[in-house]
């Protein structure tokens, strides 16, 4: 499984990865914590920044860990991006660890090679450590996934963490795996201590699709791309509802402000609700991490990992509670 990882690693990231540099573990969740337990002091007030909004467990985790969370704002008008001046202004000398994800949950963003390079002369001048989530990578629609491990110098202080929910539609087997050729060692001891292994029937059941031709990943893409596609037309047929084309992964995150001020709703959160009681479930981007100071925008997320049928429908459901865009009522 380890040499199926490595072998897979140093294809799709242009790097020497080799088996002894990755380490297995049942979902790809528990890096998190190991990466920010290698990385700062066990915590003890070392500061981990994050990308907000994101995939909740990262602050859940920095704060269990005893370690300080510092959120990083994405912004629409950067098509969920970041600013390199907001990420360096937030960097001190007790900044141990940034968490990326691209391509990105809730919102689609992907991180592209010039954001990534500033990323990494930061990372290099500062000396901290990237924890590089990756668990979408296959799932890229308008250009070639790219990571920061590639990148001159990078790997060394670079975890990459994968694993086959996303790439291989394997959300029950609970497979993940990270690669990274210092913090291995550390990791696997966290693993014997934590779990003791992974299990055996997910290891070869997640080694054959690594090592088989990636050709019904690509035509998953290739089918997540319609629906990305149908579904932002769909919405953006909505009154009140903005929404940009997500570059990766299966969300999309519309900015619903408009919307919920046609409601007289005060936040995504009742529009959720609103929503669900009409049989369309989505989430609120509070569900995502903490609003950012100054942004009163409002998303929810909606994924389209689903059928055609279903994305119509569910649209036109929000459609008949929201309304219909003036001129196509």
């Amino acid at each position: 499984m380890r040499e199926s990882v490595a072998r897979y690693f140093s294809k799709t990231r242009k790097i020497n990865c080799k088996p002894e540099h990755v380490v297995i573990a049942n979902g790809a969740k528990h890096f998190i914590g190991f990466a920010i337990a290698c990385a700062t002091d066990y915590g003890a007030g070392d500061e981990v920044i994050y990308t907000n909004p994101g995939f909740p467990i990262y602050e859940s985790q920095i704060i269990a860990s005893g370690a300080v969370p510092v959120p990083l704002p994405l912004t629409e008008k950067k098509k969920f991006s970041f600013e390199i001046n907001e990420l360096e202004g937030r960097i001190t000398k007790k900044t141990k660890l940034l968490i990326l994800n691209s391509p990105q949950n809730p919102t689609g963003g992907i991180l592209g090679e010039d954001d990534l390079r500033a990323v990494a002369e930061l990372a290099k001048k500062h000396d901290f450590w990237v924890y590089s989530d990756e668990v979408y990578s296959p799932i890229v629609y308008d250009r070639e996934f790219a990571s920061i491990a590639s990148l001159p110098g990078m790997y060394e202080r670079t975890i990459i963490c994968d694993g086959a929910s996303k790439s291989y539609a394997m959300t029950g087997w609970r497979m993940g795996y990270a690669a990274n050729p210092v913090l291995a060692p550390h990791f696997a001891r966290w693993m014997t201590n934590t779990e003791s292994c992974p299990n055996h029937i997910s290891q070869y059941a997640v080694k054959e699709a690594l090592d088989a031709p990636q050709d019904e990943t690509l035509k998953m893409v290739a089918s997540f791309r319609e629906r990305r596609d149908l579904i932002v037309k769909l919405l953006n047929e909505v009154e009140g509802v903005s929404c940009l084309s997500p570059g990766g992964a299966f969300y999309v995150f519309p900015n619903v402000t408009g919307a919920c001020r046609k409601l007289g709703l005060p936040d995504s959160e009742e529009l959720r609700k609103l929503l669900l009681k009409n049989g369309v479930a989505v989430l609120a981007d509070i569900h995502f991490g903490r609003r950012n100071p100054g942004d009163s925008e409002q998303h929810i997320r909606l994924s389209y990992a689903t059928a055609k049928e279903k994305i119509i429908e569910g649209v036109r459901r929000m459609k008949a509670v929201i309304g219909a865009k003036k001129g196509q009522e």
